[in-house]
């Protein structure tokens, strides 16, 4: 009795075949879509609600603006206006000496601040919350709080320094002291942002190296200088670069609210001159000009932090 066999079909997967070719996207081009997804919202906010506003501010910085909806191009001229008009270097020259007095008094405050909450004492949860709760608060309330409070007649500061046997001062009054107030009151609301940033960065430096630096004798200076400030360099180049932007492009609502520019346009910061032009005069085109120069002095600024501090990595001789 003879048997029938029958071949087999083989698949194309099976020994001696050839492998199936694999249909659809590789994982490479899956990640891609991915991250795309993921950044599509910022970046479709960062070009409708930045990069357009700012092509668009440029663009208009060529023309003069006259009332509602009448354009007339003057190429360069809102420009050359800018060179001649004496108030606009004036606000320059305001908040040049307002960035130069700021950042580095903040700098100095904030990274006081990251060191002191570090320290394991009771409360110092406390005290953190205390430190970082003026920059939860509005600018404008903040601007109300302390224009009472610096009032000359009926101030807490002013009353303050009478108990303790001193003559009181015009601090949003004197030309001569009103824009280090607003320097002073920037500078309390800003410190406790900052001070969590140093803090984050305090955090991420290995307690080993402080119990090998106290073994060998070395000091709380001699381990700052040796182990914290080295290694909180690109912290430091992040506050640094962080609060010198926030100096030159902010500060327009506490300048609103406490002193308006005045007194002798003491305190008129080119950001508020430019608000000014815009807003009271009308002249959109102009501000438009004043403004975009306003940024490129800023990325200069960014520019210059960068090639000093070599990237966060600031004279460690790499």
């Amino acid at each position: 009795m003879t048997s029938v066999v029958t071949p087999r079909h083989t698949s194309p997967g099976a020994a001696g075949g050839t492998p199936p070719e694999k249909k659809g996207l590789s994982r490479r081009h899956r990640e891609w879509i991915a991250a795309g997804l993921f950044l599509a919202p910022d970046a479709i906010g960062l070009l409708v609600f930045v990069a357009v506003p700012m092509l668009l501010s440029v663009v208009l910085s060529f023309f003069q603006v006259s009332g509602f909806g009448s354009y007339e191009f003057i190429g360069l001229g809102n420009y050359e206006r800018m060179l001649g008009d004496p108030l606009f270097w004036d606000s320059m020259q305001i908040t040049g000496v307002y960035v130069l007095v700021l950042v580095p008094v903040l700098f100095a405050v904030s990274l006081g601040l990251g060191l002191l909450v570090k320290q394991k004492l009771p409360g110092m949860g406390i005290f953190r919350t205390l430190f970082f709760l003026p920059y939860v608060i509005s600018l404008v309330v903040v601007g109300l709080l302390w224009k009472f409070m610096l009032d000359e007649q009926v101030g807490v500061v002013n009353k303050a320094l009478r108990g303790l046997g001193l003559d009181g001062t015009s601090w949003l009054g004197d030309p001569a002291v009103a824009l280090y107030s607003i320097i002073a009151v920037f500078i309390w609301v800003m410190m406790g942002y900052y001070m969590i940033i140093f803090l984050a960065g305090l955090q991420e430096i290995p307690k080993e190296f402080y119990e090998a630096a106290r073994i060998d004798g070395a000091g709380p200076w001699k381990q700052f200088r040796t182990i914290t400030w080295p290694l909180l360099r690109p912290t430091s180049f992040f506050v640094l670069l962080m609060s010198t932007v926030a100096a030159i492009t902010g500060g327009f609502e506490l300048v609103f609210v406490l002193t308006e520019g005045g007194p002798a346009n003491s305190t008129s910061l080119a950001i508020f001159y430019i608000y000014q032009q815009a807003f009271i005069f009308g002249e959109y085109g102009y501000a438009a000009a004043m403004g975009t120069f306003l940024v490129l002095v800023m990325v200069v600024c960014s520019a210059v932090i960068f090639k000093v501090t070599k990237g966060g990595r600031f004279d460690d001789g790499e």
